[in-house]
């Protein structure tokens, strides 16, 4: 099982490198994350976008552009089909979002000729090292799914789960969070996490362990769920959060970032092959170790 970023990190050069293409490159900390894991032995990148752009910036950092394939597509709605399609032909094994908006990368990789989509619900993943807690965690969905139903929730934790297993953990703990721990009717929220730990149990989700509704003090912590009467397995070794809809995911995983520091990584789940896609905010250093975790999930077969 593997804890920390160092740790992910020291797996991922075991298997690497992987081909990567990236859609717009031309940006100091898309190269800077792309250079180091060449460096380290994660990935080689084909560099998708502004040639002209690309070397510029390149040269400008100290990187050599001939240690890249680059493809001349200046136009970013262009791009992202390039870099898609370089993956769906097998030129590529993981996506990279660089400086371009998400949606027009999700664009791409939903197109049904040339995208990377299967019958599953794609879904994201931000992942966290937040100190002062034993473990990395996985929060879902703060970027795709709006306002999941029960369903698209099932779907949601089972992409989770499959991430999970690249990480090596065997039966990964899920907390289904609400603002409370018991099931109330005028609460929605409640009523479907309480569905999904039901769910677990009779083998609608399989690979891990569900239980809610739980609120994130004792979802978090097992001293908080005792001295709330509450008894659950997933409480205190949660590996991933459900969060009830996309905007309390978003708001909560930034706000950790942010305010406590935690260190974050992202990926997108449920397609054909991994893809990194983290905020064009996020620093070089997030950006490497969402690549690590793709190289992980590349090697597993865990997308």
């Amino acid at each position: 099982m593997l804890k920390t970023f160092k740790e992910v990190l020291k797996k991922a050069k075991e298997y690497g490198p992987k081909k990567m293409s990236v859609a717009t490159a031309q940006a100091e900390d898309v190269l800077r994350a792309v250079e180091a894991a060449r460096k380290e032995g994660l990935a080689d990148s084909i560099l998708v976008g502004d040639k002209k752009e690309i070397i510029q910036v390149a040269e400008k950092m100290g990187i050599d552009p001939a240690d890249y394939e680059i493809i001349d597509q200046p136009d970013k709605t262009e791009t992202a089909r390039c870099a898609v399609e370089l993956v769906r032909n097998k030129k590529a094994s993981i996506l990279m979002k660089g400086m371009m908006g998400t949606a027009r990368l999700l664009k791409a990789v939903l197109d049904k000729e040339i995208g990377l989509r299967n019958n599953r619900l794609l879904s994201h993943a931000y992942v966290l090292e937040v100190k002062n807690y034993n473990r990395i965690i996985v929060i879902t969905d703060g970027a795709m799914n709006i306002s999941p139903d029960l369903n698209q929730k099932a779907q949601i934790i089972q992409n989770a789960i499959y991430f999970c297993h690249a990480l090596g953990i065997e039966k990964p703990k899920v907390a289904a969070l609400t603002a409370v721990e018991l099931v109330n009717p005028v609460m929605p929220a409640t009523i479907d996490a309480a569905c999904l730990a039901k769910m677990s149990e009779r083998g609608q989700i399989v690979g891990g362990t569900v239980d809610g509704p739980l609120a994130f003090d004792n979802a978090i912590s097992k001293e908080a769920a005792l001295h709330k009467g509450v008894e659950s397995p997933v409480s205190g070794e949660v590996d991933i959060l459900l969060a009830p809809d996309i905007e309390a995911a978003n708001i909560f995983t930034k706000g950790l970032v942010y305010l406590a520091k935690a260190q974050p990584a992202g990926v997108l789940l449920g397609a054909k092959a991994p893809v990194v896609l983290v905020s064009r905010s996020d620093s070089a250093e997030s950006k490497l170790y969402s690549i690590a975790l793709a190289v992980l999930m590349s090697e597993m077969g865990k997308f």
